[in-house]
């Protein structure tokens, strides 16, 4: 893959904090070009030569959080529930104000969505129908019910500014994970 260029990498990143900013205040709808332009300290053109559109830009924002979830998923099958779930709890402090935004934006409902159909495909090879406690159910209502109750124990704790370290998150999730799958 080719190295990106500095100067384009911090505009990128100047974009991005800029969207982020803004959305701790007004819905994403609200939110102009010219409103990331002044907050980002760019001009319009900067912009549109980056991405389409506020949409474009949004867009590849998720995605790139989605994608970094992803390649933690490759390793984190390998290991139990609770230290699988921490590097996944570490990322989500380190990436709080991206986090906190978009789970608390009703600009961005997009992002819970994706947010769970990446959560229930994780899932999706986990479940335990071999000791047979889980062969009387569906696979898709188990993994809405493990999906959604793991996007919400994510979104709790973030919203309450994550009162427990990622490893006592890690612990306590794996813990009912594990009673669940």
């Amino acid at each position: 893959m080719a190295k990106i260029d500095r100067r384009i990498a911090k505009t990128r990143e100047s974009l991005k904090k800029a969207v982020i900013e803004l959305m701790a205040d007004k819905s994403f709808d609200e939110i102009t070009i010219q409103d990331i332009a002044d907050q980002a300290n760019l001009n319009r053109g900067t912009i549109y030569s980056h991405y389409q559109d506020k949409y474009d830009l949004l867009d590849k924002m998720i995605e790139s959080h989605m994608d970094e979830l992803s390649e933690m998923d490759e390793w984190a099958c390998k290991l139990d529930w609770t230290n699988a779930l921490v590097p996944f709890f570490e990322y989500f402090e380190k990436n709080f104000l991206f986090f906190s935004t978009m789970l608390a934006s009703k600009g961005a409902p997009s992002f819970r969505t994706r947010l769970l159909e990446y959560i229930m495909k994780g899932f999706k090879g986990e479940i335990d129908r071999e000791s047979g406690r889980n062969q009387d159910l569906s696979e898709d209502v188990m993994l809405q019910f493990t999906g959604t109750a793991y996007v919400g124990v994510i979104e709790w704790w973030i919203r309450n500014e994550m009162p427990y370290p990622p490893q006592s998150m890690a612990k306590q999730v794996g813990a009912l994970l594990e009673r669940s799958l």
